[in-house]
């Protein structure tokens, strides 16, 4: 009987950890995609938008954790980077934790999708050129508040902050790994925030799938990204965000993605 009832759980686990591994992956990698990705698979397998969001947000915020020290250990941190967007990325969860209860996803994301589109383009026209100039970087204050304010609206913090960084021309290895080990700490607010209004139903089955399938993959992606040509780094994050764009403005202009009423 044991045996029979470890089969289940682990029957029902394994597709939530192929999704937190997959997602987690490119996360680390990239500095972006745990949120989008997670959010949008979760949607397509038949989870109401609000209970993924919080699924994803519960998990998010180990799988970040582990990134984080995992970039750290392979020297992926710019410390003085790093003070520069953890603490306005904090203030900026709260605010947008708060503000999210009164003003529709919705006005935002047309707004957030151009940009993302905007950026992607221009990472993969810049990559071929001049993939890194390291120069030094502008405005890390308010690009760390905004992208925790979009974040509370479904995913957005790594997009964001990691493509306003790089078209800058930061270096890729640092930027990813840098904004990876910021990202733990809005993820943290963002969640504690959340369950101050939600509760703690957010921690199930698909919860500790995504959480294990993202802690394995996360010391892969801070691997990949130390490794990995910085203009390679750049294409494949213009080309994530130019995706992640054209896929949220047709989600709006048609209807998401038709969902499979499992869950």
């Amino acid at each position: 009987m044991m045996a029979s009832n470890l089969s289940w759980a682990w029957a029902e686990l394994w597709p939530f950890i192929a999704i937190g591994f997959i997602a987690q992956l490119v996360d680390g990698t990239i500095g972006m995609g745990f949120g989008v990705l997670s959010n949008t698979l979760l949607i397509i397998i038949g989870f109401p938008p609000a209970v993924a969001s919080a699924t994803v947000r519960s998990a998010e915020g180990f799988a970040s954790g582990v990134s984080g020290i995992s970039h750290a250990l392979r020297r992926n941190v710019d410390w003085p980077l790093f003070a520069r967007l953890v603490i306005p990325g904090i203030i900026g969860g709260f605010i947008g934790a708060y503000l999210i209860l009164r003003v529709h996803a919705q006005v935002v994301r047309p707004l957030l999708f151009a940009y993302l589109g905007a950026l992607g383009i221009y990472l993969l026209w810049r990559a071929p050129r001049r993939p890194h100039a390291y120069r030094q970087l502008r405005g890390a204050t308010p690009i760390g508040i905004v992208g925790a304010l979009v974040d509370t609206t479904g995913g957005g913090c790594g997009p964001i902050v990691t493509g306003s960084l790089l078209a800058q021309g930061g270096n890729p290895r640092t930027i990813i790994g840098t904004v990876n080990a910021a990202e733990f700490f809005v993820t943290i607010t963002v969640l504690s925030a959340f369950i101050g209004t939600i509760g703690l139903a957010s921690v199930t089955s698909a919860m500790a799938g995504l959480l294990i399938g993202g802690v394995v993959a996360a010391p892969v992606g801070a691997i990949l990204a130390s490794r990995l040509a910085p203009r390679l780094l750049m294409v494949l994050v213009g080309a994530f965000l130019l995706a992640s764009s054209i896929y949220g403005i047709l989600a709006l202009a048609i209807g998401p993605i038709p969902s499979f009423p499992r869950f």
